[in-house]
């Protein structure tokens, strides 16, 4: 049995927050002793493993504000998370043979002083690639934390990466970093899937198609809103054509950008006259969640270079095909013309795709046993606690990653 601390910033919603506590019942179910320390956590807004007793987590910090004014996001999450940090090494007794550092790496030199411990840092992607640098003052104090973000990740035992893009990525960005990342992609597991009780029957015969993804620019959702009306554009009867557009996913009120961004697509559902095709959903439950993958045709999946993306792995395992962006990580989880379509991101590429499913070129049930044949054989959970397992128990025993 190995103790094994996770530090996370906020244990929120998203995938990233999806992949560490996969990893924490992952490390569980192979036997080991596992706990969350974080600097946010609200039990409306969070996966419910954190709250039903399944994982033991702890909250300090959430005190310290978000941020200044609406800026400096990113300098206080390091704020937050040094601050997780300190407390842990000045204030609690608490004995770790591993610590999980997922996200921020800016604590992992004052983590040094817990001796005993190896600390391995998960990279979903480089923290300053995830923003812009529009004004003087940003580029100014950006220029620091992304050289303490390079710093600060070196000093890690072992590097994890989500995806061979990521680990592309992180080689460029992070030119004094010597040692390659270990790839460790997410999973799913299949029981709760299997588990779960949900509505799959739709109460009216139609063609559903599904946007998953948080209330984020980057997501590019309008991508989907601007497809399904370029489909409908073409199908000149479309009036008389049962379809319909649900845009679903993560929304958090405290997130400003999510509030915008919603508003902004509602606009464009408006704007584009075709609002009454389109259903927005905030925050779907993972009942909910799993009952809309399962009445939809297909799964529109739109950011680009995107790290990894869970959805269109959970999407597939239930059977339900994915059109995704050809770039990123889908390029190595969708089997373009057998599990899905990778497509440039533009409408026009997207709604001929969609088409194909409305005129019967391409079905669902045609392709729905390869979704789900493709995700068992590759990203089981079992496969992803036995990898975790055999990293963390080489990280004790000395062994180097592959």
């Amino acid at each position: 049995m190995v103790r094994v601390l996770f530090v996370h910033p906020d244990l929120g919603i998203g995938g990233a927050e999806r992949l560490v506590i996969d990893a924490a019942l992952a490390l569980k179910k192979k036997g080991h002793e596992v706990s969350f320390i974080t600097a946010h956590h609200d039990p409306n807004h969070c996966f419910p493993e954190t709250v039903d007793g399944s994982l033991d987590v702890v909250c300090v910090g959430d005190w310290l504000p978000r941020s200044t004014f609406g800026i400096f996001y990113a300098l206080w999450a390091y704020i937050r998370m040094l601050y997780i940090s300190l407390y842990l090494v000045l204030f609690t007794k608490l004995d770790y043979e591993v610590i999980f550092v997922d996200q921020i790496s800016i604590c992992i030199p004052v983590l040094r002083f817990k001796k005993t411990a190896k600390i391995l840092f998960y990279c979903h992607y480089p923290d300053q690639l995830l923003t812009d640098r529009k004004s003087i003052m940003k580029k100014f104090y950006r220029f620091f934390l992304d050289k303490m973000e390079e710093i600060t990740t070196r000093n890690a035992d072992v590097i994890l990466v989500n995806s061979k893009f990521t680990a592309g990525v992180f080689k460029n960005t992070f030119k004094s970093i010597t040692i390659s990342p270990s790839i460790l992609h997410p999973s799913l597991d299949f029981t709760k899937f299997d588990n779960t009780k949900c509505d799959s029957e739709s109460d009216v015969k139609e063609i559903v198609f599904l946007s998953l993804n948080r209330y984020e620019r980057k997501k590019n959702v309008s991508l989907a809103i601007k497809a399904f009306y370029s489909l409908l554009e073409n199908l000149q009867t479309f009036h008389e054509v049962n379809l319909k557009l649900i845009i679903a996913g993560g929304y958090d009120p405290r997130v400003c950008e999510n509030i915008e961004y919603f508003s902004e697509l509602v606009s464009l559902a408006e704007n584009l006259g075709i609002e009454e095709k389109i259903e927005f959903l905030k925050s779907p439950s993972d009942e909910a969640k799993i009952s809309l993958i399962l009445k939809s045709t297909c799964l529109i999946y739109t950011p680009s270079n995107e790290h990894f993306g869970i959805v269109p792995i959970e999407s597939m395992y239930l059977g339900t095909p994915v059109l995704a962006v050809n770039s990123g990580g889908p390029t190595e989880t969708v089997l373009d013309g057998i599990t899905g379509f990778l497509r440039d991101p533009n409408a026009e590429d997207f709604a001929a795709v969609l088409k194909e499913f409305v005129d019967g070129s391409v079905s669902k049930s045609s392709m729905s046993k390869a979704c789900r044949n493709h995700v068992i054989s590759k990203f089981s959970f079992d496969n992803f606690a036995s990898r975790l397992h055999y990293i963390v128990q080489g990280l004790i025993d000395g062994r180097k990653q592959k």
